[in-house]
């Protein structure tokens, strides 16, 4: 769509990836007039568009990490109502999968680690098992005879993000691709709207929600939002195989996710490189590598497409979510390597501090003044 020229929006969002087009859609919910802003050609193509759609907090569950997991819980939780409501109105599919999640040890280095791993996650009352090499294989016959067991997390699910996506941009409508924003204005306190190279737009509140460009956008006040690369490749089944795995498989080194139609996406390599989005050589071979001593029958797949994206991190690897310091400034970034098990959650928050309430208990702690020091 063309830049408007006239029209004063309740609320403009900057990023049409997961996170900026969940807020949007929310906030239209609400009755809200919102126009999305993205500075590529087309949608999610920041980290949306590379993302494997893992909704498996209980398996990325971490130690050191329990106050991200309840927000990561609850945002697993509103996946499959927020699913079948896009799904719904827009008349397209999310992809979304409630088939559970199995990590896989490929030695006993990998047991003993995943052993502790369970332990602390059953120690947060998380549904997680135990399972021994046998029962893993029987839940998964393609799996290696060398595996050493695996926690079996049934709760966990995945999702399409590229489908979700095109779903969110259908029902959104108002999104204006290709437009650079130069600056978020304001009159010293409050915002007053978002200049473009294409021309200003006037607006009531903004919600910065572009990934690991966010902090580019408000220097002084940003949170310290960075580029965290990771390299994911595309497979296909040939022929007459039939899909190798149903769950979300996942191992400490990659994790294999089924998109129930043939495809095949591994994932996902984790590197400082800044904003560099190369293909490697070497990033292919580790993922299959990893993925080949667990699951042997990947390299019968065919190899569809290699792609590079990078992940929004922050300090402690939890999401920024919530009002800037500038009044009318919403923060909806940072979501690491959650930004698909999020959306729904971040879009329902966002709408809500939109229309004044108050942040959620979940996101209390993990609100964007965490930061505030580490500016100064």
């Amino acid at each position: 769509m063309e830049l408007p020229r006239s029209k004063r929006y309740d609320a403009v969002v900057i990023g049409a990836g997961l996170i900026g087009l969940a807020c949007a859609w929310r906030a239209r919910r609400r009755g809200l007039s919102v126009l999305v802003i993205e500075r590529a050609r087309e949608p999610a193509s920041g980290a949306s568009g590379v993302a494997a759609g893992m909704l498996a907090p209980v398996t990325e569950a971490d130690f050191g990490e329990d106050v991200p997991l309840l927000v990561n819980l609850a945002g697993r939780d509103r996946w499959p109502a927020f699913a079948a409501e896009l799904e719904e109105v827009s008349g397209l599919p999310t992809g979304y999968r409630a088939g559970g999640a199995l990590v896989v040890a490929a030695d006993r280095d990998d047991a003993e680690a995943l052993r502790r791993l369970h332990e602390f996650q059953r120690g947060l009352g998380l549904d997680t098992e135990w399972l021994p090499p046998s029962a893993c294989r029987r839940l998964e016959p393609g799996l290696s005879p060398r595996i050493a067991g695996g926690i079996l997390a049934p709760q966990d699910a995945s999702a399409d993000p590229r489908a979700t996506v095109a779903a969110l941009a259908s029902v959104v409508e108002q999104i204006a691709l290709g437009v650079d924003v130069e600056a978020i204005e304001s009159d010293g306190h409050r915002v007053t709207g978002v200049r473009t190279r294409a021309g200003a737009i006037e607006c009531e509140q903004v919600v910065v929600a572009a990934g690991a460009w966010s902090s580019a956008l408000l220097p002084d006040e940003a949170p310290p939002v960075r580029p965290v690369k990771g390299q994911i490749l595309e497979l296909r089944v040939r022929g007459a195989m039939a899909m190798p795995f149903e769950r979300v498989l996942r191992t400490p080194r990659c994790y294999l996710v089924s998109r129930g139609d043939g495809r095949v996406v591994l994932g996902a390599t984790v590197e400082e490189q800044g904003f560099d989005t190369a293909v490697t050589a070497d990033g292919v071979f580790r993922l299959l590598e990893a993925a080949w001593e667990v699951f042997p029958e990947v390299g019968e797949l065919e190899l569809v497409a290699a792609r590079a994206g990078l992940r929004p991190g922050t300090p402690d690897n939890a999401p920024v979510v919530g009002r800037g310091e500038l009044e009318g400034l919403v923060w909806a970034t940072g979501h690491w390597r959650n930004g698909v098990l999020l959306a729904p959650l971040t879009g329902q928050v966002v709408a809500g501090l939109l229309a004044g309430e108050p942040l959620p208990d979940e996101f209390a702690a993990l609100a964007p003044a965490r930061f505030a020091r580490a500016r100064a």
